[in-house]
């Protein structure tokens, strides 16, 4: 019996991570275009629904580019944490068509669109 119960929260556990974590899946970022804004700084927040997975970041925009991306705060898991450098290939490519860390996709993703919210 009592490996019966250990078994359904274990299969009820794998459920929910997988749909929970599936969502990432689904987000799509553009970068919403820099001509004419205003030099400064901007905040943007990403909150990855079911996960705890949250992103707070300031982007510098100088002479209508991207020139700074600081996280302010990434909670992840210590995978996650990879997914940081993602910043440097937003400002080489001025873009956030850019390639996801591989094996941090998530985070990647969260950071992504967290930039896309900050210049909204």
């Amino acid at each position: 019996m009592k490996n019966i119960s250990i078994l359904c929260l274990l299969s009820l556990v794998i459920i929910i991570f997988a749909s929970c974590s599936s969502e990432y899946k689904n987000i799509q970022t553009e970068l919403p275009s820099l001509i004419n804004k205003p030099d400064g700084v901007y905040r943007g927040e990403y909150d990855l629904s079911g996960t705890p997975i949250k992103v707070t970041l300031d982007v510098t925009i100088q002479n209508n580019a991207i020139t700074l991306i600081n996280l302010v705060e990434h909670k992840c898991s210590p995978i996650g944490k990879k997914a940081e450098k993602i910043t440097i290939r937003i400002i080489e490519q001025q873009s956030l068509n850019v390639d996801v860390i591989a094996g941090a996709t998530a985070s990647s993703k969260s950071i992504l669109k967290a930039v896309e919210k900050a210049l909204q």
